[in-house]
Order: structure tokens, then C-alpha cells, then sequence
């Protein structure tokens, strides 16, 4: 393991260029990510009402498509948690985050995909990691292990081929390989549902 964080802290060096580049022309940054998810999602029926395959710029898009609360959205959800697919994204989504209740006071389910969960909160992870490891490069943060605990994970079947669960718990649950490695309690420990007891 203590040859871990030296290895960790010189992949986090080769991503930060990658960072200063986003923190120095954050603007060009945030108009390639909603590019990408337009040209991604041109194809949903989301895409095609709102006529994705034309929005090439941000002003294009601001004005096609209104702002979107989640009962806005929530019939497509719906239909995707029947199983219905290509609604609101491109890819199987196959996991949903159970939010724990807001201002409706009800549950609310997200929709992930496999591509949303590296692409958004496991790069997130990294990114956190690159930032660290940048102002402190002599850590010793991952030559042991990390006290992970995730939600509580009921594990529901939503349909054949997607459960939902606490968005903490989806996570552990589908972290990458090498993540496993780096945490502590194991992951049936760690997503039991009362493990205070």
C-alpha cells in the first residue's frame, strides 16, 4: 500500500494540467461539456423535442430549451424506471438514486448510467484527489486505508435491469476495482443498513 500514494500523486500530477486549463478558460470549459451532452443526448426524446441536433451554441440553447424542474421531468423518469430506454440519455441507465425527501417531502429518483457515474462523480473524485495531492504533494493520505460508510442500501429492483438505492451506496457499490483496495470497512459492512448496531 505505501507505494500506492506515491503512484496516486504522480498520475494526480499528469491530471492537473488538464485542471488549470479548465480553471484558466472556464467559459470555453463549460461550452464543451454542454456540447457534449447535447451531441450526446441529440437522439433522447428529450433531445429530439427540443431539437438537440441544431443547439450549436449556448445562446441556441437557452432558447430552445426552458428550465426543467424534477416534476417537469418526472414522466420520463417514470418511463424509464418501467424500462423504457433513450429517453433522457443515450445509455442504459441502469442504477437510480434515491434522494432522501426535500421540499415536496417525496422521494426524488435520478437516473445513472454507467457513463454518468465515471464521468461525473467518480472523475469528481479524481479531480478532488489531483487538487489535493497538488497542495500537498508529500501526502501520505493513501498509504492506508480510508473509513468509507455509504447510505443505507436496499438494494430495490426498479425493473429486469435496473435497482435503485441511497446515491452514497450506489456509489460504493459500483466504485471502481482499485477502490476497494483503499477503504475499510469491506462493502458488506459498509452498506448495511443499521451497521451502528
Amino acid at each position: 500500500m505505501s507505494l500506492l500514494s506515491p503512484a496516486i500523486s504522480s498520475i494526480a500530477r499528469l491530471r492537473q494540467w488538464r485542471i488549470e486549463g479548465w480553471k484558466s478558460h472556464p467559459a470555453d470549459a463549460q461550452r464543451e461539456v454542454l456540447q457534449d451532452i447535447v451531441t450526446a443526448a441529440q437522439y433522447t426524446e428529450f433531445g429530439r423535442k427540443y431539437d438537440f441536433s441544431n443547439l450549436y451554441n449556448v445562446k441556441a440553447f437557452k432558447a430552445a430549451v426552458p428550465i426543467h424542474e424534477y416534476e417537469d421531468l418526472k414522466p420520463l423518469i417514470e418511463r424509464t424506471m418501467q424500462g423504457e430506454q433513450n429517453l433522457l440519455w443515450n445509455s442504459p441507465v441502469s442504477w437510480f438514486a434515491k434522494s432522501s425527501g426535500t421540499s415536496s417531502d417525496k422521494s426524488k429518483f435520478i437516473p445513472l448510467t454507467d457513463e454518468s457515474m465515471q464521468d461525473c462523480h467518480y472523475k469528481a473524485a479524481k479531480d478532488v484527489l489531483t487538487m489535493y495531492y497538488e497542495f500537498n504533494p508529500e501526502s501520505k493520505l493513501l498509504t492506508g486505508k480510508g473509513l468509507i460508510l455509504g447510505g443505507s442500501h436496499n438494494i430495490n429492483p426498479v425493473n429486469t435491469e435496473a435497482q435503485y438505492g441511497d446515491l452514497s451506496a450506489v456509489l460504493l457499490q459500483n466504485s471502481p476495482f482499485w477502490a476497494h483496495w483503499l477503504r475499510t470497512p469491506d462493502l458488506s459492512i459498509a452498506l448495511m443498513d443499521e451497521w451502528e448496531s
